[in-house]
């Protein structure tokens, strides 16, 4: 008898269809033979399938059993294909109906003992079987949260192999599992606040462009200016993530491994901060089977690299593609996949490899030759991508003695918030979300400029030797100055401040 259950495979952070082919002959000498281009948790499968079933109460009779996963040039990894296995043995043996597979989609992996355990990857199959029009997904209990965030497929959580097959069967009823989504603000309460910072009024006006545009940071200062603490406050001041936003992060995050067993929606924005020892597959993404790295896992959020100058030149540059694309695409001999990667990037540096080059207070201890040779790990098509440059001094004593407390993250939020609603509105229809994203006649649309303005910053690139990637950066955050002063049109002032936000290009010339 021959029996299909249909299940799905990952490539990148989509899902591809596969059908789970169990044929059994009596007759013979009992064999097992399972094909269509398996990796190695698939091809032990059959160990864990046949021992769950015997200690489930389930007795196969004696025969062949071949096992097919179509498309066979499709390369299946993962030890999600236990439970269709399972079921699929069942009905090519004639223990469960095979109709009463039709129409659903099935993942999990067994135990011995025939318990369901949470598996990755399980946001793209449920997206996969909705848009198949499934009858339903039948998951771990444990994944039944995050596959019901997809609307259009019924998903069936269940806690073992004895429990799935009685619900197939009509033996045992089973509810969906629904999803509680709050549609309106997908943002949690941050554990840090601005107003902790006392001084640094230019560094917080730099982080709130930043994130009014969704910009990309650089920060620069001696050791202890403030500059992590600056990083550490930037999630409590962006905008919430809509609906659409969640959903792609919790996709990121659903194949990598990272969501926790029973939780849906993600609604933070990511946060990533890895460790300069980070390595090019960790930050990138890749290995023998592809999984998104951290800038892949910071999407639709930050990538805070602390010590920039400390991380491998080899990896940095890694980084140049992503940031003008949002994607990164790994190529492999087998295939390539590619992951989403729009990200705040949002690093901090020393000036100096002692750390007090400029700092009036203290002497630098380095030589210009290895002051040069610093600053040289940082190429500059990389520092091109970097919409703003500040320099953040030490902070005075008098200033760290005030009681006066500076703008809460709460107040910055508002006006961030207010800022982003009116790039929402005046980019609606297009795939920008924000300014960083401005390109082409968008840009030129929205970023026009009065004959003194060109004049000003014709002179300003001649000066300080700019790119055209750099005046386009120029151009975009002029644009988030405009929008956090509610006003629609580019004028000199806007330029002049955006401008002064990027101080290494001043110091190259």
């Amino acid at each position: 008898m021959l029996a299909k259950v249909s299940c799905a495979a990952l490539e990148g952070v989509e899902a591809t269809e596969i059908s789970l082919e169990a044929d059994f002959t009596r007759g013979g000498l009992p064999s097992f033979s399972l094909v269509g281009l398996a990796e190695g948790a698939v091809r032990e499968a059959g160990g864990r399938v046949f021992t769950a079933l015997r200690n489930c109460g389930f007795t196969l009779p004696g025969g062949r059993l071949t096992v097919n996963l179509a498309p066979a040039d499709c390369r299946k990894a993962g030890s999600a294909y236990d439970l269709p296995l399972a079921l699929g043995l069942l009905a090519a043996t004639g223990t469960l109906p095979p109709e009463a597979l039709e129409g659903f989609f099935c993942l999990g992996e067994l135990s011995l003992t025939g318990e369901l355990r949470w598996v990755p990857g399980v946001l793209p199959m449920a997206a996969l079987a909705a848009q198949r029009q499934a009858r339903g997904l039948l998951t771990p209990a444990d994944n039944a949260k995050e596959a019901a965030v997809i609307s259009g497929v019924a998903v069936y959580g269940t806690r073992n192999l004895s429990e799935a097959v009685a619900f197939l069967s009509g033996r045992l009823p089973l509810e969906p599992v629904r999803a509680e989504l709050n549609r309106e603000n997908f943002s949690g309460e941050c554990l840090f606040d601005f107003a902790e910072i006392k001084g640094q009024e230019y560094a917080k006006r730099a982080v709130e462009l930043a994130a009014a545009g969704g910009h990309n940071l650089l920060l620069l200062g001696p050791p202890g200016s403030g500059k992590t603490m600056l990083a550490q406050r930037l999630p409590g001041i962006l905008p919430p993530l809509d609906f659409d936003e969640a959903l792609e992060v919790t996709r990121i995050y659903s194949v990598a491994g990272q969501l926790k067993a029973g939780e849906g929606l993600i609604r933070r924005q990511p946060f990533r901060a890895p460790h300069h020892t980070v390595s090019y597959a960790g930050l990138v993404g890749g290995a023998a089977n592809p999984k998104p790295g951290e800038i892949s896992l910071a999407h639709r959020g930050v990538l805070f690299l602390d010590e920039l100058p400390e991380f491998s030149k080899h990896t940095l540059e890694a980084l140049r593609q992503p940031l003008e694309d949002g994607k990164i695409t790994l190529s492999r001999a087998a295939a390539a996949v590619s992951y989403p990667a729009r990200i705040m990037l949002v690093a901090a540096m020393n000036p100096c490899p002692c750390g007090y080059y400029g700092d009036p207070s203290r002497r630098c201890a380095c030589s210009p030759k290895e002051v040069l040779r610093y600053r040289a790990r940082l190429s500059g098509p990389l520092l091109d991508r970097l919409d703003l440059h500040i320099e953040v001094p030490a902070v005075p004593y008098a200033e760290l003695r005030a009681r006066a407390p500076g703008a809460s993250s709460a107040q910055m939020r508002v006006r961030v918030v207010r800022a982003r609603e009116l790039q929402r509105l005046r980019y609606a229809g297009s795939v920008c979300r924000s300014n960083a994203d401005l390109y082409g006649n968008l840009l030129e649309k929205h970023c026009a400029l009065d004959e003194p303005s060109h004049k000003f910053l014709g002179q300003a690139m001649q000066k300080l030797g700019l790119s055209a990637r750099a005046h386009t950066r120029i151009l975009r955050l002029a644009r988030t100055i405009a929008d956090l002063a509610e006003e629609e049109r580019l004028e000199v002032r806007h330029l002049a401040e955006a401008i002064n936000c990027r101080a290494l290009d001043r110091e190259r010339t």
